[in-house]
Formats: C-alpha cells, structure tokens, sequence
C-alpha cells in the first residue's frame, strides 16, 4: 500500500507517552490494512497517534491512550497467548536534524507501494508518520518446522520536534 496523508492534526506527543497494550479491542481506526499471510489474515490498523495489529489471538496496541495509563514502552515482552508464542521489542533513538530528516525519507521509500505496509503521514508535518509492515516472522527461536503460522510486524513512530524515532519489532507463532 502506498503511503496516506491523514486528516487528523498532527499533536506530537513524546516517546514516553507510548505503552504497550495487548487485548485491548478495536479503536477507532484512521486506516485499517488486512494482509493474508502464512494462511493468516493480519489487520494493521492505523490510529491517530499510534498503531494496532490484530493476528490471531494477538492484539497489540502501541499507543498514548490518554486514559489514565502510564507511558513507558517496555523494551522487550514475552507471552503466551492462546497457544500461541509473542515477543516484541521496542527501542528510540534520537537524531540530529538532518539524521532524522534523511531516516524518515529513507523510511518513506523503502514502504511506500510495498505490499504489506500501512504508512500515514500526518499534514502538516512530513515527518510525522507512523508506519506498519507484516512480514514472514523470521526469528531463530520460531523455526518453520515447529511452528504452523509465523508472522512478524515492525512499526514505526516518529517525532519530529524532539527528532526520535520509536521502532518496534513483534513476532507471533502458532504452536
């Protein structure tokens, strides 16, 4: 899918604001991508300020809720979740003014048009995007012979005013 310029304002928050929910159900949704893959239907959904992914029994959402939640993205999780195997990561990284500008144009070619991708670029801003791509999981721990279905999605946020870039990394498998 090619990249989406969102009608929504761009209100750039800070990575700290970000946390990891899983189970949570569906929130209204900017764009929402359904993506067949390994014999599963992974939906990628773009929300104003933050993404989910839906793939099988997985529901991840990162997001500034807003409601009350702590921020503070966790680094690394692991779960078990209806017989099936999820882990994630998550790191931010700071960048000077023409690291971060030449990072999310970089980001922008690499996704745009590629299957398997939501991008949103929010008006105003150029450089404020969020972006999600599902991909064949490939992870030493998640081998093709001992898992059914393997997906793994990475996601990115970014924030021009402070210049970071919050980059995720999640893997699903079926036992």
């Amino acid at each position: 899918m090619s990249a989406v310029t969102l009608e929504t304002p761009y209100l750039d928050t800070v990575p700290d604001d970000l946390s990891l929910t899983l189970g949570l159900p569906s929130q209204e949704a900017l764009f929402t991508a359904d993506v067949r893959l390994d014999g599963l239907t992974v939906q990628l959904r773009l929300l104003g300020a933050s993404h989910q992914v839906f793939a099988g029994p997985i529901r991840e959402t990162v997001a500034c809720l807003g409601d009350g939640r702590p921020g503070c993205l966790p680094r690394v999780v692991s779960e078990e979740i209806d017989g099936w195997s999820y882990r994630f990561r998550a790191r931010t990284s700071r960048h000077s003014r023409a690291a971060f500008s030449t990072r999310v144009r970089r980001l922008r070619v690499g996704l745009d048009g590629r299957h398997g991708t939501l991008f949103g670029i929010f008006p105003g801003s150029p450089e404020a995007v969020t972006a999600l791509s599902v991909h064949q999981a490939e992870h030493p721990r998640f081998r093709r012979d001992r898992y059914r279905r393997r997906v793994g999605w990475r996601t990115w946020h970014t924030y021009p005013n402070s210049r970071e870039i919050v980059e995720t990394q999640s893997w699903a498998v079926a036992r």
